[in-house]
């Protein structure tokens, strides 16, 4: 029996990914032009038996732009030959299946594995550089000096190709991703157009020279294939910006989720850490991951689940958060059925290792800013910074 004159205990503190944006009902954070277009999707079995059904529910505006691009848009990217023809996330049918089997052999759990080291010592390595700067006073962004630089490199290792210079890639990442899954303005659209044909541009070129090196890379394995050239780009593109990008948003939230709610000793711990850096991993995926949603579109009209979809209609499914993470399964993150993400076991151990990696290099930092606010657009969320200080002399003698 509990004392009625006990004082009441403080309600622990939220963790930082209650503050995920894309955590909350769907309908209720996307803009209204987003809400009009699309039918949101929360239940968890119903989200599975949609992608279970890949011919009624279609990829195809996967790879879409999520609001429609004024003319003046189209016409630069028209002048700039920027084209994305459906392959892997947005194509089905065998055309889907004859690409994901050549890509699946370049992500295999075996090669995946292989990466586990070259990610600890690079993380290491990385960290090192750090520490002089805390030293001197310095704060430092973790997602820009640690989150942003692995997943490129690590994604370059296992496909054999090439990577444009660190600055120009995430720029040009960040401007695809909310050009084709935000909702810019006409003004703005332009702006980021111009950004994704310089990507496209610079694209082609790596396709180009990857073919004619032929040396077993990643794109000249699919023109072995038969995939002709503007969808070997296609991919390259989605590779570039949902690829790596989405795994440093993961690592990101890792990152400042560890940091935030005090997790961070844990991760660094010689007995544990492993399993603690596995916990926070698995907490992000479940209540916040990098990508919440995914879309689908109607193929016909259809009734599933006892719920009746009209031909053409537009989903936005949820992946994460929501009534996912109450479920406490995380299995639905990487998406279910033929069109689940590849990369989903690099992601995933790349994060834990980094994390893992970081905690116990850099054992006595600190969140600079607790609330940075977080980055959203349709189907992709990530805190905005990881602003980290070496821990006051106080906390660190204590």
């Amino acid at each position: 029996m509990s004392c009625p004159f006990a004082p009441a205990l403080p309600a622990p503190a939220p963790s930082a990914t209650a503050a995920a944006p894309l955590a909350q009902r769907l309908d209720q954070v996307f803009p209204q032009l987003v809400t009009d277009r699309y039918r949101s999707i929360e239940d968890p079995q119903l989200v599975r038996e949609i992608l279970r059904h890949a011919q009624e529910f279609t990829p195809a505006n996967a790879l879409q732009a999520a609001v429609e691009l004024e003319p003046a848009t189209l016409r630069i990217l028209a002048r700039g030959r920027f084209a994305l023809p459906p392959v892997l996330a947005s194509a089905s049918g065998a055309e889907h299946l004859a690409v994901r089997r050549v890509v699946a052999g370049f992500f295999s759990p075996a090669k995946v594995a292989q990466q586990r080291e070259f990610i600890a010592e690079r993380t290491r390595e990385l960290c090192a550089g750090l520490r002089e700067r805390y030293r001197w006073g310095d704060e430092v962004d973790l997602a820009q000096e640690l989150a942003a630089v692995i997943p490129p490199e690590v994604m370059a290792r296992m496909s054999g190709t090439t990577i444009p210079p660190m600055d120009q890639l995430k720029g040009w990442s960040r401007d695809s991703l909310e050009l084709f899954w935000g909702w810019p303005d006409a003004r703005r659209q332009q702006e980021l157009a111009h950004s994704a044909v310089g990507y496209h541009t610079w694209l082609r070129g790596s396709v180009d020279e990857a073919l004619k090196r032929d040396d077993g890379n990643l794109y000249s394995a699919l023109h072995h294939a038969g995939v002709d050239r503007a969808r070997i780009v296609s991919l390259a593109y989605f590779l570039g910006i949902a690829g790596q990008e989405t795994t440093a948003m993961l690592i990101q939230g890792a990152l400042f989720t560890a940091l935030h709610d005090g997790r961070w000793s844990r991760c660094a711990a010689a007995e544990g850490g492993d399993a603690a850096s596995d916990s926070v991993v698995h907490e992000v995926l479940l209540h916040a991951s990098s990508v919440p949603t995914w879309r689908r579109v109607v193929l016909s009209d259809t009734t599933l689940a006892g719920q009746n979809f009209s031909a053409g209609e537009e989903l936005v499914l949820r992946l994460s958060g929501g009534a996912v993470a109450e479920s406490g399964d995380d299995s639905l993150v990487f998406g279910f059925g033929l069109h689940r993400c590849l990369g989903a076991g690099l992601a995933r151990m790349e994060t834990e290792v980094v994390l893992r990696q970081a905690a116990g290099a850099l054992p006595d930092i600190e969140l600079s800013d607790p609330s940075p606010g977080w980055r959203h657009l349709i189907s992709f969320q990530t805190p905005e910074a990881v602003i980290t200080r070496r821990k006051r002399t106080r906390e660190r003698s204590a």
